[in-house]
């Protein structure tokens, strides 16, 4: 694996804003930046070389000047135009990567249908970490601080901890570690309310799991400030609950936790079919 990180680029508002996210992070970690498109499609129609032929010119411009646009920011930037299917172009690309980024078209609460199924396909098929960037401009709002990860207690969540804590700490950032924990759903004849002892049982068992997942971090970032958070209810919902006013969101993916019933596997497609914040996924 090189310190590489790659960018998938359209010609998307929202793919801009991924490579400017991107950039900002390669500066902070002395890493270097690719550049890829993918012109899809093809079908071995008749003609359709001609259109192909086109659709890769138009594409290399677009990446020479996305280049020469960051060319004063004194990060090392590459670019490259691949012909075939987008997911397992970039799929394959990650193999060499640190860290993949996508924008997507997804503008917030209200504003429009969910989004993420290419996402959700590059996030079960990378092999390295992906962020997701949403298309609005997170900078604008004054009140978003701070990391939120979801814990689970799984080796992918602890995955998910590092990997958000280190972000926490090149932003200068809080960091908020959330589990959650949802009651056994019963048929509406069964138990009106769960039992006083069933619910301090299992809100304890998840203050447990997150305190044990949190061990040694304060030992290797004396200066970041972590803040545990349990709660009860959906991850997801919890999750972009707190998301919506962070600076970036981390979720593990495939996620089989100790403490049955808390979060992640499914849980970071959700997540991510309604962006609250930039958003990591980490295998």
């Amino acid at each position: 694996m090189t310190d590489k990180i790659i960018v998938g680029v359209t010609d998307a508002s929202g793919s801009r804003r991924a490579v400017d996210w991107a950039v900002e992070r390669a500066r902070a970690r002395s890493q270097s930046i690719e550049l890829l498109s993918v012109v899809g499609g093809a079908v071995g129609m008749v003609g359709e070389g001609i259109v192909i032929d086109a659709a890769l010119t138009d594409t290399e411009r677009l990446l020479t000047a996305e280049a020469e646009r960051l060319t004063a920011g004194g990060v090392t930037v590459t670019t490259r135009v691949e012909l075939g299917d987008p997911v397992a172009v970039l799929s394959a690309a990650s193999e060499d990567a640190v860290l993949l980024v996508i924008g997507s078209d997804y503008r917030g609460p209200g504003q429009g249908p969910a989004r993420g199924s290419h996402g959700i396909r590059l996030t079960a098929a990378s092999h390295c970490p992906v962020v997701v960037v949403p298309d609005f401009d997170l900078d604008a709002d004054e009140e978003r601080h701070g990391v939120v990860v979801g814990v689970d207690g799984s080796a992918v969540s602890e995955a998910a901890i590092a990997f958000a804590a280190a972000e926490a700490d090149r932003l200068g950032e809080p960091l908020t570690a959330v589990i959650v924990w949802t009651p056994i759903s019963a048929p509406r004849n069964a138990l009106m309310a769960s039992p006083q002892a069933y619910r301090e049982g299992m809100e304890e068992n998840a203050r447990q799991a997150l305190a044990l997942s949190l061990a040694g971090l304060r030992g290797t970032y004396p200066d970041l400030r972590i803040e545990e958070a349990v709660a009860e209810g959906f991850p997801s919902v919890i999750i972009n609950e707190l998301a919506g006013s962070a600076r970036l969101t981390v979720v593990g993916s495939r996620g089989h936790g100790a403490v049955r019933r808390f979060l992640l596997g499914s849980i970071s497609h959700e997540v991510l079919q309604r962006l609250a914040s930039v958003t990591a996924v980490v295998r």
